[in-house]
């Protein structure tokens, strides 16, 4: 695998971009932007520096914000997958939900999403990165309430959409369970659906995220009905929740 060039007087960025790399296991060399000559080959550095050496080698500007997606894009040029027909991303739905992405049938990569209502936005950002002519996203049939709310996100936007079995597909280390669950649905067959799907929180389900909040605050709060249907359909995550009814009771 080629070295990546980190070139960029941003010290912290630099030292950012260093971690992110030998965390993906990514090779690189660090040069000296005051001394060293831009390189022929690909290489980081803030915005306005790659700005300032357009032609010069394959440079990818990036910011402390964009670091991940930078990150994806220089694995996408390292693995030869710069431009895919297929953009094939695989949700574990959840609470948390976990997202796998595949560009032609090979896995580029994984996280695990803090919030339901993000998935889309980080689907979004990806896509943003990664060259395509065609975007699938395949959402697996667990989970009723949250799958629902995320096929309906991601009709809004346009995208297209399959219903996976998930049967069997959270094999696999329990840390990255999701992860390895979104990876699979991502590479199974499954029902397009084009229609907005109904949404409807239980009474079991919401008395459930009200005795979790209980227990989650020591006993010190227990959210309203509403408050216990945001959570269930991924509005809001159950801390979220709890600082609301807590400001509200002040």
């Amino acid at each position: 695998m080629d070295k990546v060039a980190i070139r960029t007087n941003d010290f912290q960025l630099g030292f950012r971009l260093m971690k992110y790399l030998k965390n993906r296991k990514i090779p690189f060399i660090l040069l000296d932007a005051e001394k060293d000559p831009v390189p022929n080959g690909l290489w980081l550095g803030t915005e306005s520096e790659v700005l300032q050496s357009i032609g010069i080698g394959k440079g990818i500007g990036v910011s402390i914000e964009t670091i991940d997606l930078c990150i994806e894009r220089v694995q996408q040029i390292l693995r030869g997958l710069d431009d895919a027909v297929f953009l094939t991303f695989g949700v574990d739905p959840g609470p948390r939900p976990g997202l796998a992405w595949l560009a032609d049938g090979v896995l580029i990569g994984s996280a695990q999403i803090e919030k339901v209502d993000d998935t889309v936005n980080h689907i979004r950002g990806i896509a943003s990165v990664i060259q395509h002519d065609r975007l699938r996203i395949k959402i697996g049939n667990g989970s009723p309430v949250v799958r629902n709310r995320l096929v309906n996100l991601c009709i809004a936007q346009n995208y297209e959409v399959i219903i996976v079995n998930e049967k069997r597909t959270t094999r696999g280390p329990r840390v990255r369970s999701h992860e390895t669950a979104a990876a699979r649905i991502a590479m199974l067959k499954g029902r397009k659906t084009t229609e907005k799907l109904p949404i409807e929180v239980t009474e079991g389900e919401i008395r459930e995220w009200q005795r979790r909040s209980r227990k989650f605050s020591n006993g010190r709060f227990t959210i309203s009905g509403e408050l216990a249907k945001a959570v269930a359909v991924g509005r809001f995550t159950l801390d979220e929740a709890i600082l609301i009814q807590e400001r509200r009771t002040e």
